[in-house]
């Protein structure tokens, strides 16, 4: 059967970086008439309500592993909220890698290899080329920089307190992170945003945001990784950047310099080989 192919897991995965990419593009669309924490909050908001009305967690909560299932929350709140800061400053792609250093770095953590050195090196440079360090410093604008790297940073506990929690609460983790990391946004929006949060003709736009980074590449991711090894699902994950970028260009008008280009080509065939890596060593976890 058709949807039983690799190449249809594989077109659905495409499918869902493809989406998530394309939703960071309407989200800086929407920083037009709001600004990211705004967004963020509603994202968040819209995000949770959709996930709890799909998955109903509370038919299998339980009270194990809260502290995980809190840090996940958290985590997944300010990983949003800082990457939308750090996307008003940078381009998507340039944003995308930076945050991507920080899943990479948790695979690099559990690899044990000599060969494994020539992903780090490749990692140190293309940070090395995108960090505005020096003289050199035209690319990127340090703050949205910093925050982007603190994205990866956040999104790095995601995936360590992801896992813990995802043992005991299983696919109810997601719907259950959101609404915490919605809760703990939301004070923030209320306090940045105050009644720009209610305006109705922005909520179609935060609807479809929410669907587009969350409820649609989620549902889609689980159905691949089914179906796929995890070789397979992390390399072809490692082409987000690349993507982010190319969404960047088709939608917002984003161009990269070639020595960007080659920061995010390092930063990709480094999480490539460490997935690659990770498959040579089976008590290694994958990206």
């Amino acid at each position: 059967m058709p949807s039983r192919s690799p190449l249809f897991a594989v077109a659905l995965l495409l499918v869902a970086m493809t989406s998530i990419q394309a939703s960071a593009s309407l989200a800086k669309t929407l920083f037009l008439h709001l600004d990211p924490v705004g967004v963020t909050t509603l994202r968040l908001i819209f995000a949770a309500l959709v996930l709890m009305a799909v998955l109903r967690p509370w038919r299998t909560f339980r009270r194990e592993a809260l502290g995980s299932l809190v840090g996940y929350g958290v985590a997944m709140g300010v990983m949003n909220l800082s990457i939308y800061l750090a996307m008003q400053r940078l381009p998507i792609g340039i944003a995308v890698g930076l945050e991507f250093v920080g899943p990479l770095v948790v695979a690099l953590c559990a690899l044990r290899r000599w060969l494994d050195l020539l992903w780090i090196a490749l990692v140190i440079a293309g940070l090395a080329v995108l960090l505005p360090f020096g003289h050199h410093t035209s690319a990127l604008d340090p703050v949205g920089t910093a925050l982007a790297l603190g994205a990866g940073a956040c999104w790095a506990l995601y995936i360590v307190l992801g896992k813990r929690a995802g043992a005991v609460h299983g696919t109810a983790t997601v719907a259950l992170g959101a609404t915490i990391g919605a809760l703990v946004i939301l004070p923030l929006g209320i306090a940045h945003s105050g009644n720009h949060l209610l305006q109705p003709d922005i909520w179609p736009l935060a609807l479809g945001l929410a669907l587009l980074s969350t409820a649609l590449p989620y549902a889609l991711e689980m159905v691949a990784l089914t179906r796929l090894p995890a070789s397979t699902f992390g390399t072809l994950m490692s082409l987000e950047p690349a993507l982010g970028a190319l969404s960047g260009w088709v939608f917002l008008g984003e161009i990269l310099g070639i020595a960007q280009w080659f920061a995010l080509a390092c930063i990709i065939a480094a999480s490539m080989g460490a997935t690659w890596s990770s498959r040579l060593t089976p008590e290694q976890t994958p990206l």
